[in-house]
């Protein structure tokens, strides 16, 4: 089944969506041809092929260790889909594998929503949650999730674009910048063991850092330790064009992940090939494997909240 593209535009930018996952297919600039996001030819290909590429994120973006959590004094399996013992971005049917309904549209915005059910991936607890995605002045995508559950559950929604701010093959000329004092720091799993300070560390960024890393960067960079009012973290830079992306977010984390193991099978946007370093992920969120992290920023949502993330990105050149 080919699955439908819904498009918007207005103030510099032309954004493209599928609803398979509310994947952000494609993204462009005005005076800028290349995509600056990493996207897939044929929608139909996303299921198998994305990595995740575009998607929300959920019900708990992120890894939980062991596929489990604890809950008011229950615990909660769910499903092991990363290695076979440890839960990805909700799991194998998570929010970014799902076929979500186009509420809303207009000419420079869209909203998309998606019901979950009691138990689903062994969540407890129906939710309902929204994604709605605007082209704003000065050229900036925002992206905003709310969700409302009728019992306690975990909630952290995540934006997974990959970006690519040049169109070169890999990120040789991208610079990263975020203003994190910590970062978590992970076993060979990637599930967290602590969090530590960046300084004298490969991740700190305060002072901007060459992408791709050395090795494997998947890795939550602390920005604070509760989410906040809609602050400026960071930018993306390509030395190459001249593109800068600036991220504000309401979230307390930022995963970085520079796509070192990327090796799409399937043709991406403009019939490219994706292989390592094609892309970075910048995933505002919060902090993974939190239920199992005493100390971490708190992922439970309970009837009666309502969970709500504004994340930004704008865009200029030159």
């Amino acid at each position: 089944m080919t699955r439908p593209l819904h498009s918007i535009s207005g103030h510099g930018l032309t954004a493209h969506f599928t609803d398979m996952g509310a994947i952000l297919h494609d993204l462009r600039l005005d005076g800028h041809a290349p995509p600056l996001v990493l996207g897939l030819q044929d929608l139909d290909h996303y299921p198998e092929h994305s990595n995740y590429m575009g998607a929300t994120a959920g019900r708990m973006a992120n890894r939980l260790g062991d596929a489990r959590f604890g809950l008011d004094g229950m615990t909660h399996r769910t499903d092991p889909n990363f290695k076979g013992r440890h839960t990805l971005h909700g799991g194998s049917e998570g929010t970014g594998k799902r076929v979500w309904t186009l509420t809303e549209r207009g000419e420079d915005y869209l909203i998309f929503a998606l019901l979950l059910a009691d138990g689903e991936m062994g969540f407890p607890g129906a939710m309902r949650v929204t994604a709605s995605f605007a082209c704003r002045p000065g050229a900036t995508l925002r992206i905003e999730y709310e969700a409302v559950c009728d019992a306690p559950t975990l909630c952290n929604f995540a934006h997974h674009s990959y970006w690519n701010l040049d169109g070169n093959p890999t990120l040789a000329d991208h610079v990263l910048t975020v203003a994190a004092d910590r970062y978590v720091a992970v076993d060979s799993d990637l599930i967290p063991v602590g969090v530590a300070p960046v300084d004298g560390t490969e991740f700190d960024f305060r002072q901007g850092r060459a992408l791709p890393h050395d090795g494997l960067l998947d890795h939550n960079l602390c920005l604070s330790d509760a989410r906040t009012d809609l602050r400026e973290l960071g930018r993306l830079h390509s030395t190459a064009s001249g593109v800068t992306m600036r991220i504000a977010t309401t979230e307390p984390g930022l995963q970085v992940y520079d796509g070192a193991k990327l090796a799409t099978p399937v043709p991406g946007l403009e019939g490219r090939t994706y292989r390592a370093h094609a892309g970075c992920a910048l995933e505002p969120q919060l902090w993974p494997d939190a239920p199992n992290q005493p100390g971490f920023p708190s992922a439970v949502l309970r009837p009666g909240e309502t969970y709500h993330q504004i994340s930004t990105f704008q865009f200029s050149k030159g």
